[in-house]
């Protein structure tokens, strides 16, 4: 399969010390099937920086691997109460991190939108089946691929 990363420079090597904590699923390097949505993210990124230029950056990737028993990986294939606790605590300060051992993790990005939501919940204003039900309805959910060991980056091949 064919996996892109959106950046404001060009990823030859991923490097997971370059990456930030407290994202949806650790500290790791984040992959999407979808070229549009890569250079979304690379327009954002580079907004953000202030420096560089929108940049995707493509590696194929064995997809049996996501199945198999080389790699540890966990699939969330929609909006669930599972996942959505697994990103409130891949997102909490105050836990160690990293606070789970999976190599790969694919599944919902928490946009702004479903951070709302998410926030929402954390503060009592609905409940984590309300807010699953909520997200489950929202328009243009994407997925995403995280590589957070350095046993799975070595699965990348940089095309």
């Amino acid at each position: 399969m064919i996996l892109y990363h959106g950046s404001n420079i060009q990823i030859d090597v991923p490097d997971l010390s370059r990456s930030k904590p407290f994202k949806d699923f650790g500290r790791g390097f984040y992959l999407s099937a979808d070229k549009r949505q890569a250079m979304r993210i690379a327009e954002q990124r580079t907004l953000i920086m202030q420096s560089g230029e929108p940049t995707v950056s493509v590696f194929s990737f064995e997809e049996n691997l996501l199945h198999g028993d080389e790699l540890k990986v966990k699939l969330f294939k929609e909006y669930s109460e599972e996942w959505a606790e697994f990103v409130l605590m891949n997102r909490d300060v105050t836990l160690p991190q990293p606070c789970h051992n999976y190599d790969i993790v694919y599944g919902p990005i928490a946009d702004d939108g479903v951070t709302f939501q998410l926030r929402r919940y954390k503060a009592g204003a609905i409940t984590l089946k309300e807010l699953v039900n909520e997200l489950r309805y929202s328009r243009g959910i994407t997925f995403q691929y995280y590589f957070g060991t350095q046993c799975a980056l070595d699965k990348l091949t940089r095309l």
